[in-house]
């Protein structure tokens, strides 16, 4: 039993520490088309692995197969339903309900999953329900969902047909404080992690918005960022970060500690221009990452090489 425990464990710390992330695939190029974008600057992957793309510069969503081939699209610019002023993000509800936010007419608008219009809340103002720059959203298991409002530094959340239920937050660098919050991510045990971008960190909460855990400053190196701007939690709990102005992505334990980081600043295999967003395929063994001016997505896989005799010891030592 003990010698089964060793192995199990091992395994684990394996598929945490040595994951590496390899290029697979990618789709997309400048243009109006059908798989073209104009700054694509959030996706989002549904249950059944279809992959959501904000195509933000054209103010529309399209959708695509999980290898990159078109299914549909649907928004124009505009204040009228089922259009946009300025798509900011997305998100796929767990029921396949597609949520944006419109940052520049300040409301959050879902749909159905081929894109029909459902319903709306939201406005310019201080209020319950109201914003100032709506940004980030996520929706929890059960359907509760979170809308950054950056704006006025706080996070609100509401039913999944947007009556207000609470929030959080405040201008500052304290704990539960964000200075121009703007990416959001809710896991599986309805944990909110939001990247801060002024303060260049993720701060991670309860569903009620009760601190937990912060990481992150400005800089080049390992768990430092340049406007982490996209967020992404693996089915394990690893968190994934877009580090945007490094042009790369790295991720982390649940808590912030370093695991690891792949890209730099091109345009080929690998390479990324300004990443705005990562979102996991069901499974977990696929991310696809919004190279934003690049005008593509980039899909990468996990590979976990054998765990190294050295690895190996060190979870021995741990039994004896």
């Amino acid at each position: 039993m003990k010698s089964v425990l060793i192995i199990a464990t091992a395994a684990a710390l394996a598929a945490t520490a040595f994951s590496a992330w390899l290029y697979e695939g990618e789709w997309g190029s400048r243009g109006t088309g059908n798989g073209q974008f104009g700054f694509p600057r959030t996706v989002s992957v549904a249950a059944n692995g279809n992959v959501y793309v904000g195509d933000s510069g054209l103010n529309r969503i399209q959708f695509f197969t999980p290898s990159g081939s078109f299914l549909g699209k649907w928004g124009s610019r505009g204040s009228g339903n089922g259009q946009f002023d300025d798509l900011e993000y997305l998100t796929v509800a767990p029921n396949g309900d597609v949520y944006v936010t419109d940052y520049d007419s300040c409301r959050v608008q879902y749909f159905t999953p081929s894109g029909s219009f459902i319903g709306k809340w939201g406005r310019r103002g201080y209020g319950h329900g109201e914003f100032i720059g709506p940004d980030g959203i996520g929706v929890a298991p059960l359907g509760r969902v979170y809308v950054v409002d950056s704006g006025l530094d706080r996070i609100q959340y509401f039913t999944p047909t947007g009556s207000f239920r609470g929030l959080w937050g405040s201008r500052g660098s304290g704990n539960g404080q964000f200075e121009w919050p703007g990416c959001l991510t809710v896991t599986r045990n309805r944990e909110v992690y939001v990247g801060d971008i002024e303060l260049n960190r993720i701060q991670r909460f309860t569903g009620s918005g009760s601190f937990l855990d912060k990481w992150g400053a400005s800089g080049v190196g390992d768990g430092q960022f340049d406007e982490p701007l996209g967020l992404a939690v693996a089915p394990g709990g690893n968190v994934f970060a877009a580090d945007t102005g490094n042009d790369r992505v790295q991720y982390f334990t649940p808590g912030g500690s370093f695991l690891g980081k792949w890209g730099i600043f091109g345009s080929g295999p690998g390479e990324f221009d300004s990443p705005f967003d990562v979102a996991f395929s069901p499974d977990g063994k696929r991310i696809y990452v919004a190279d934003t001016r690049n005008e593509r997505i980039q899909y990468f896989k996990r590979t976990n090489p054998a765990v190294a005799p050295a690895s190996l010891g060190r979870v021995k030592a741990l039994f004896r």
